[in-house]
């Protein structure tokens, strides 16, 4: 076992309890053992359970995503200051700028990578659990974990719609053309389609209906525009050497994404962004607002809020000691008093 399978041995052994704890599942309610559908719904299981561990996280990576966005036209302040400026004093001082930054609005690049991160090494435990099954059914051999030899073998005869077996990739099957070749060439190439529709459409949401005008100003806005079409031309070669398994998963992923992130915007748009203005009119038309503590609340309550905010912003400015206007010295000379003024009194 390499370096990389050693680091990976953990998070297979639960990928493979999982998939195998959905097969007995959908076997005990009447599925086939050795079903290409059954197999393909364990695997969307495994979605389903590593995905719903993963929501905290996503909503975090959204705050932090969104977060960066607003604050790029800062950034981008930082940056003209100190362009051109490659001395140490200037270059520590822009990193110190740069981190207060980031602290005052409580997020750092990393935060918004944060559960790709994480799903890497999931996403990689089961590709090398599936790409795997084709040899160790020849071997006779199992899984690190719960994945049996029998199940292995089970796994790797079954067939999507009985034609397309689970772990043969689109290359292999237009190079060895095996019996019923065209039907398992049509069906990955559909999978690979909608996988890459799946994504493309998630990114849309964002750069579309979420960020607000500010956010369009800055440069990871321009970023995000790049990656839109970047990221599903870079999916289309990759998903020609992946297994009808593993594009499987990566569809199911990206539609748990595609939902979430639908429901994420839709309930926590980025402020002045389209998203944010179309759920302020659902909740007008409900008689409802949200208030400055960014929660719902009934419209008679929200405006009562403003008053009062207006209110205490009146009164603050009441208090302020008012400016005096500068006076020249000629006119200051005239207000002082003059000699016979003051023997008159």
């Amino acid at each position: 076992m390499d370096f990389l399978g050693i680091i990976l041995w953990p998070i297979r052994w639960v990928i493979e309890m999982i998939l195998v704890g959905w097969h007995a599942v959908l076997t005990f309610l009447g599925m086939q053992v050795d079903g290409g559908l059954t197999w393909v719904l364990s695997i969307a299981g495994v979605v389903v359970i590593v995905r719903s561990a993963l929501i905290p996280l996503f909503v975090k990576q959204i705050k932090s995503q969104r977060k960066m966005m607003e604050i790029a036209p800062e950034m981008k302040k930082i940056q003209d200051k100190y362009r051109g400026k490659r001395d140490q004093l200037s270059r520590e001082a822009m990193s110190r700028e740069t981190m207060a930054l980031y602290k005052k609005h409580g997020t750092t690049p990393v935060s918004s990578c944060l559960p790709l991160l994480v799903q890497m090494p999931v996403f990689f435990s089961l590709y090398y659990t599936l790409y795997d099954i084709k040899n160790h059914a020849a071997q006779g051999i199992g899984g690190v974990g719960l994945l049996s030899a029998e199940l292995t073998q089970q796994f790797n005869n079954a067939k999507l719609f009985g034609v397309a077996p689970l772990s043969e990739t689109l290359v292999d099957a237009i190079q060895n053309q095996p019996e019923g070749w065209v039907a398992t060439t049509v069906i990955l190439v559909i999978m690979v389609a909608l996988m890459i529709g799946t994504q493309f459409f998630t990114q849309l949401q964002i750069v579309s209906k979420n960020l607000s005008p500010e956010a369009k100003t800055g440069q990871a806005y321009q970023m995000q525009r790049i990656m839109l079409y970047i990221i599903p031309f870079a999916m289309i070669f990759s998903g020609v050497f992946f297994p009808l398994g593993v594009v499987s998963y990566w569809f199911f992923n990206n539609l748990w994404t595609m939902c979430q992130q639908f429901l994420v915007i839709r309930e926590m748009p980025t402020p002045g962004s389209d998203a944010d203005k179309a759920r302020a009119e659902r909740l007008a038309r409900k008689g409802k607002a949200i208030n400055s503590k960014g929660k719902v609340v009934p419209l008679a309550e929200y405006e009562a809020e403003q008053q009062e905010i207006l209110r205490k912003a009146e009164a603050e400015r009441a208090k302020a000691p008012k400016r005096q206007q500068p006076m020249s010295a000629k006119r200051a000379k005239k207000q002082q008093p003059r000699p016979d003024d003051a023997a008159s009194s």
